[in-house]
């Protein structure tokens, strides 16, 4: 993975709509995001509902206001998170600094985790609400599909957010080995005193030249210092 930091090419590079749709963690997070969306609106549209004697609603599960408010919260608050980190993966490549870039992997670890647990807190407490909820509450069983939807995608949106968090880490070890092997890395044309350096011999044959001896070849002076000359050795 050279010239690669935290899962992501250098910065400046195009932006490939496909290769970024195609990418684990994004089918993760619009997952996870059309998960919220069927959780918010199951029981915001018939998530209460009313005795034939009664005016008013109540929650659906065991008539509970508490569980419903924590499954409208957490689908909203999980919703805008979901976009949140879509359009953080958009800049993700455009991002120069490997530092920030180790952020924003970290903070993805984080939050899906968090994510990953209260969804397991809600997909118990609305289970459990629903099966202690009195028929005589709601005699005709009025919303129980929508009961039943919001708690099943509270389960699925465990390990969809289970799993981003997951292949955060994964970029996170792959960022690491990439940033140890850059600061490892040392260039041999800089290294002093490594041995068999092209320059020196090129320098030491140039010299030679210099001197009027050629390489490969041996000088010699005539009598009384001349009539010198060379011959070349085969």
């Amino acid at each position: 993975m050279e010239g690669m930091a935290y899962g992501a090419g250098k910065a400046g590079g195009a932006f490939n709509p496909i290769t970024f749709f195609l990418q684990p963690h994004t089918i993760l997070r619009i997952l996870s995001w059309f998960f919220s969306i069927v959780i918010f609106g199951s029981i915001a549209n018939e998530g209460y509902v009313n005795r034939p004697d009664e005016a008013q609603e109540f929650c659906i599960f065991n008539r509970n206001q508490n569980a419903c408010n924590y499954g409208l919260f957490m689908g909203t608050l999980a919703f805008l998170c979901c976009l949140a980190f879509l359009a953080l993966d958009v800049y993700f490549p455009q991002i120069s600094s490997v530092k920030d870039r180790k952020k924003a992997v970290l903070a993805d670890v984080g939050v899906s985790a968090f994510w990953s647990f209260m969804w397991f807190v809600g997909f118990c407490f609305l289970t459990n609400q629903w099966q202690v909820a009195k028929q005589e509450d709601n005699p005709l069983r009025e919303g129980g599909d929508a009961a039943r939807a919001a708690i099943t995608f509270a389960f699925f949106s465990i390990f969809t957010w289970a799993a981003q968090s997951f292949f955060g880490y994964q970029r996170y070890k792959l960022g690491a080995d990439s940033a140890l092997f850059s600061q490892d890395y040392i260039d041999p044309s800089l290294d002093a005193g490594g041995a068999g350096d092209p320059y020196t011999s090129f320098t030491a044959g140039a010299d030679d030249l210099g001197q009027g001896n050629p390489v490969g070849g041996s000088s010699y002076q005539g009598i009384n210092g001349e009539g010198g000359g060379r011959y070349q050795e085969y």
